[in-house]
């Protein structure tokens, strides 16, 4: 099949959830023998990464983009004028539209697959009524129930706004699901709040369930220092979210385990750390190091002893809680940081909700190296067996054949 592919970042290098799911979803897509012109916006400093994507695109267009203050005022004047979400216009740009409707009106396609709930805006409701090909609206997650999460997270100020955007992104999501022949998302807990609908009456068959995947025979166990007092938590920075959790470690856990443990240290590793995260690490001296994003992890999971992932909003799934999982690294995580991976709480891995709780987890797991062994190896055995790309991504064949 010839496949016009939208994506709103480019999906190389595979070092955060979207990437991993999107490069993984075009790997598999390639193999089967499809055609796929890839449609992406891209930022200057992805340009490098354009050439990787020729070995599974066989044609690739770029679109520019930068976001500025600027922009995102206009782009929220639009949405208060539209009713519209802000974050679809915050990404709407003419370049993109333009071309996307040039390559639709002399190009033919068998199928067009949107990547993420931003570039839907960019095939036309008329386009998608004449049901002329198939269309699939990969949405990863149901957005709007991540903006609803964060609200308590918030000035109060500001969540007037924030209750508005989550009720236009809720109607828009549920206006795609009306519309898109397919739509996918990687858990069952997001395809059900997506199939909710209005009025509870969407088409529960043309949503599937793919989750995120990573590459087991690629990502093998490192092996761990057994008397290693070291905690590594990894994330991507930028997404307000996974900030959020590790800010709550950092102020709410970490001091909590230093206590009674005061010869353990943390490594934070992630892209755009923010700021204050310098002056918390400033209460414990040398002993929080916060690196901002790292070119190759293997040295520093080799030097710990668990992995925690704190999170407290957000959706879908933690792609790096599965990579920890295949690389054979313990995990402390919360309820929400689990959702849509089937482990189970000490069996593959720990989960704990409050502060004082985490923290003991923690303890707990630094004390024990056999466990932390055993939480490994069933993980390990979790993810080899069950979110393998390979393995997960098979529903793919049933969409693009229905």
């Amino acid at each position: 099949m010839k496949i016009l592919f939208l994506t709103q970042i480019i999906p190389y290098p595979p070092d955060a959830g979207p990437r991993i799911k999107t490069w993984h979803v075009l790997q598999y897509l390639a193999n089967s023998g499809h055609d796929i012109t890839l449609l992406s916006f891209v930022r200057k400093d992805e340009e490098k990464h354009l050439s990787k994507l020729s070995e599974v695109c066989q044609q690739i267009i770029p679109i520019p983009i930068k976001r500025t203050r600027i922009e995102e005022v206009r782009a929220l004047l639009r949405s208060q004028i539209k009713r519209t979400p802000f974050l679809i216009e915050r990404d709407f740009r003419p370049l993109m539209a333009k071309t996307t409707t040039e390559l639709l009106t002399t190009h033919h396609y068998d199928a067009i697959h949107v990547d993420q709930v931003n570039m839907a805006q960019f095939i036309s409701k008329s386009f998608l009524d004449s049901k002329r090909i198939k269309t699939i609206f990969d949405a990863h997650n149901a957005t709007w129930v991540i903006l609803d999460r964060m609200r308590h997270k918030i000035p109060l100020a500001l969540r007037p706004f924030l209750s508005l955007e989550v009720h236009r992104m809720k109607a828009y999501e549920n206006r795609l699901v009306e519309e898109f022949d397919h739509v996918i998302t990687v858990t069952e807990i997001d395809k059900n709040l997506i199939l909710k609908g209005k009025n509870g009456h969407h088409n529960n068959s043309k949503v599937h369930v793919i989750p995120i995947a990573v590459n087991t025979d690629l990502l093998r166990p490192v092996k761990r220092k057994p008397d290693s007092n070291h905690i590594l938590t990894v994330a991507s920075l930028n997404y307000p979210p996974n900030a959020d959790g590790v800010r709550w470690f950092l102020r709410e856990v970490f001091p909590i385990i230093k206590r009674q443990k005061p010869e353990v240290t943390l490594t934070v590793i992630g892209k755009n750390p923010p700021k204050d995260f310098f002056d918390l690490a400033k209460d414990f001296h040398n002993e929080v190091q916060i690196t901002g994003y790292v070119e190759d992890l293997i040295p520093y999971l080799e030097n710990s002893a668990l992995m925690v992932v704190p999170v407290l909003a957000g959706g879908g799934m933690r792609v790096r809680i599965l990579e920890a999982f295949s690389r054979g690294i313990p995990v402390v995580t919360t309820t929400i940081g689990l959702e849509g991976i089937s482990a189970t709480d000490g069996i593959e891995v720990l989960v704990e909700d409050t502060p004082e709780n985490f923290a003991q987890a923690v303890i707990r797991l630094l004390q024990d190296f056999q466990l932390q062994e055993q939480l490994a190896i069933n993980a390990r055995n979790l993810v080899t067996s069950k979110y393998d790309w390979k393995i997960s991504l098979q529903e793919l064949e049933t969409i693009y054949k229905n």
